[in-house]
This record gives C-alpha cells, sequence and structure tokens, in this order.
C-alpha cells in the first residue's frame, strides 16, 4: 500500500519583506480616509509535499519573489483601479483620483494604480496571492496550499488564502 504524502508548512516572514506605501481606504462614493502611509509587511505561507529528502522544495523562491513583489510597490501611493467610487485620470502631466468631486493630483512615478476595488490589507493581500500563483517554480511542486498576510501594523492584518481543489 502506498504511503500517503506527507505535507509539511513553510511560513516565510522575513523582516526584508516590506514595503512603504501611501494610500486611502474608501468607504463610500462620499467618506474617505485621509491620505496616509503606512510600512507594511508580507508574509507567506506554504503547504506542499515533503519529499524522500525532507524538503518541499527550495523555498527561497518564495522569498525572492516576496521580495521583489514588494519592490515593486515600495514608496509609491497606491491607487485603486477596480473603485466604484474613484476616478483616475491623466492632466497636464499628473495622475489625477477625482473622489466625490476632489480632485487629487499626484505625478505620475509616484502612483501605481493595481487591479484592485479598495487599497486596503484585505485586498493587498489578494493582490500578492494572485501574483505567487501564476509562478511556475513554486506551483509545479504539488503546493496544497498557499495564504499570504499583509500587515499595516502589528496586529492588523488581511490573509488571503488559496486550496488546490
Amino acid at each position: 500500500m502506498a504511503r500517503p504524502a506527507r505535507l509539511a508548512r513553510i511560513d516565510v516572514a522575513k523582516q526584508a519583506m516590506n514595503f512603504s506605501a501611501a494610500h486611502f481606504t474608501i468607504f463610500s462614493a462620499t467618506e474617505r480616509e485621509d491620505l496616509h502611509g503606512h510600512n507594511f509587511q508580507l508574509g507567506c505561507s506554504v503547504t506542499a509535499p515533503v519529499d524522500d529528502t525532507g524538503l518541499m522544495f527550495d523555498y527561497a523562491i518564495i522569498k525572492k519573489t516576496m521580495r521583489a513583489l514588494c519592490d515593486e510597490i515600495d514608496e509609491k501611493m497606491l491607487l485603486p483601479a477596480h473603485s466604484p467610487y474613484l476616478t483616475i485620470t491623466e492632466d497636464a502631466g499628473y495622475t489625477i483620483a477625482i473622489f466625490n468631486g476632489e480632485r487629487i493630483p499626484f505625478l505620475p512615478r509616484d502612483v501605481l494604480v493595481l487591479p484592485v476595488a479598495n487599497t486596503t490589507v484585505e485586498e493587498f493581500s489578494h493582490y500578492f496571492l494572485e501574483k505567487i500563483l501564476q509562478l511556475p517554480e513554486i506551483m509545479v511542486h504539488g503546493v496544497t496550499e498557499i495564504t499570504v498576510k499583509v500587515s499595516s501594523s502589528p496586529g492588523q492584518d488581511g490573509c488571503a488564502q488559496w486550496r488546490a481543489k
């Protein structure tokens, strides 16, 4: 009788997996937070089979990927592309966020528009999870579960989870 796969989980949350970003959360068509920033932390848990050598796989690829994802959005003003309450346009060399009649201008080099509905830890965790799921160098190892956690401060985080069917 074949031995069932031995599964293990690796949790990766290094101090270097962080990004500083500005944002504002949108609560309704008329209410939003003031512009502010956080030093966000990123963590990831991966569950996969352990092979006969006692390894899941070389999870340095996860650390490298997470650092690269953080670097892509570090020191940016993050805007949500899919918010029903925010319009983003370009005008006179500026990226303009329009909310409830307010025009909020930014230099284009400072802005990153993400494919999310809001700039929240919940949405950031899904954004990063989707990026990780697209990496064949991770997914070829029989991964059964991935959880991504984004923290905006100690004790305040959002998690997104994927499980193999």
